[in-house]
């Protein structure tokens, strides 16, 4: 008699299955740890103590040897602190500041795009001018007493002239990244 042969069904393609479910979830677990990670460094991030930022900033300024020149990196990394050190204040006082710092931030990287061109005075201005009012703010909210300083950082705001050429009016510039030293370093 002749002999019929079963075949077995193969069953690979389960096993194929099962592996691809086993890895999906995985990654899923790993990839959902790593976020919890950095939601909680996010969460640390915001638990910043404002001295060491307004230290930066105040030593920055009150000891730089650096001029100001054509390629605007001191007042570019003038304003970068200057953004630290008030966010720092903001958070530490629960204040929100919004995008208002972001702004900040891109003119300040602005200014140093192309030397040549003519409206840093502009975007300088415009930076001095949200971080006048933020620390006004913080100023009204929480350190009544420093009302004449935060008027006087205003001034110095005010005093950049967007139409004159940055390195025409350095004294100003400079001027005002004292007055902002001097109002932040009264913020304790």
């Amino acid at each position: 008699m002749a002999e019929i042969k079963i075949e077995r069904r193969k069953t690979g393609w389960i096993w194929v299955l099962l592996a691809l479910v086993i890895a999906a979830l995985l990654a899923y677990f790993l990839l959902s740890n790593k976020d919890n990670d950095t939601k909680k460094v996010a969460e640390t991030e915001y638990v910043v103590d404002s001295e060491g930022e307004i230290e930066a900033y105040v030593v920055f300024v009150g000891n730089s040897n650096e001029e100001m020149t054509l390629d605007h990196a001191y007042t570019n990394e003038a304003l970068l602190k200057l953004v630290d050190a008030t966010e720092a204040k903001a958070n530490e006082v629960g204040y929100e500041v919004g995008a208002d710092l972001d702004k900040v931030t891109e003119y300040a990287n602005t200014i140093t795009d192309d030397a040549y061109e003519t409206t840093h005075a502009d975007y300088i201005r415009k930076s001095d001018d949200i971080i006048a009012n933020i620390l006004q703010n913080i100023q009204k909210e929480n350190y009544p007493d420093l009302a004449n300083e935060a008027k006087e950082l205003r001034t110095a705001s005010e005093s950049i002239n967007p139409e004159v050429l940055t390195l025409d009016q350095k004294a100003a510039v400079q001027n005002f990244f004292a007055v902002a030293a001097d109002i932040l370093k009264k913020m304790k």
